[in-house]
């Protein structure tokens, strides 16, 4: 499982014009589901961001988690984590989950979060969205579960 991290100020995904979701101070989380993954990895990856300390405290360090500063999700299903570009310049995916298994796991890793954080909103798994952000740092995170 591959999770890219983004600190914002601000974000918003669209679909077909229209606001599905938007947030304010916190992240926007690019979600992408491998062949293999399991409720214990999204548990195990979910636990890891919501206990990042990349916001800035008092003294302008990196010390706190998104608790912390009441900050809000954004989550993006992006199968595209797992594109694979080694061979040639047509990337391939075999490696990304099985879409209905990634949907599965996109929407526990939704209600997972909605546990912990107070403001949690979401992408449309397999929609065509428009996503915007602005990155404040910047400051983007890579978490992999095979390096977790």
């Amino acid at each position: 499982m591959r999770f890219v991290i983004q600190r914002v100020m601000n974000s918003k995904v669209t679909i077909d014009g229209k606001i599905r979701g938007q947030i304010g101070k916190g992240f926007m989380v690019l979600i992408g589901v491998g062949e293999g993954d399991t409720v214990e990895t999204a548990d195990k990856m979910i636990h890891k961001m919501i206990n990042l300390r990349i916001f800035e405290d008092e003294n302008g360090k990196t010390n706190l988690g998104l608790k912390d500063v009441s900050g809000s999700l954004l989550l993006i299903s992006q199968f595209t984590l797992y594109a694979d570009c080694k061979r040639g310049n047509r990337l391939s995916f075999v490696k990304a989950g099985d879409p209905d298994m990634a949907k599965s796991l996109y929407e526990y890793i939704i209600s997972k979060c909605k546990n912990e954080i107070e403001v949690v909103e979401q992408g449309e798994f397999g929609a065509d969205m428009k996503v915007e952000l602005v990155n404040d740092g910047p400051f983007t995170v890579l978490l992999d579960s095979d390096k977790l």
